[in-house]
């Protein structure tokens, strides 16, 4: 009667102690598989927009190694790191870019994916201190890797008169 009476205790802790490492592991996963909200989205836009003040560096890292990238001042199709940062060190960064949405649409697709579409203004400053405001569509779409968002493609053109 001991034996059976121990053993059913000894049971009962090892199912509760399961259950409850159970019940820990679900909340985690679901934490961890929360959607972001659309503010957290187009806050990634201020995060790009503020990098332009650094280096080409920074602004590379806020993409995927593999990102994609139609830039606004150059027909080439950048498709790495690499050729990126070439773009912001040789056509951007230079022109002392400063941008401001004016039309923002943001898509959750899911947990770890997202698009942010709309209309920006850039204000460039050309070699003789001359500044001019570039009217642009773009989209950016997101993808959370590694545990931060980073960009996997961005398309961005200079918008048609009109």
């Amino acid at each position: 009667m001991r034996n059976s009476t121990a053993r059913r205790i000894q049971l009962a802790t090892i199912t509760g102690v399961a259950l409850l490492g159970l019940t820990a592991c679900a909340s985690t996963v679901a934490q961890g598989a929360a959607r972001p909200s659309s503010q957290e989205i187009a806050s990634l836009f201020d995060q790009w927009n503020t990098a332009l003040k650094g280096d080409p560096q920074g602004v590379a890292d806020l993409y995927a190694e593999d990102g994609v990238l139609l830039p606004t001042l150059s027909p080439v199709v950048r498709t790495n790191r690499d050729e990126i940062k070439e773009y912001f060190t040789e056509d951007f960064l230079p022109k002392k870019p400063t941008g401001t949405i004016t039309e923002s649409h943001v898509r959750i697709i899911d947990e770890d994916s997202a698009s942010h579409s709309g209309n920006y203004t850039f204000t460039v400053t050309d070699k003789n201190g001359a500044r001019t405001k570039v009217p642009a569509r773009f989209t950016y779409v997101y993808e959370k890797i590694g545990g931060e968002w980073l960009i996997t493609e961005h398309h961005s053109s200079i918008a048609p008169a009109g």
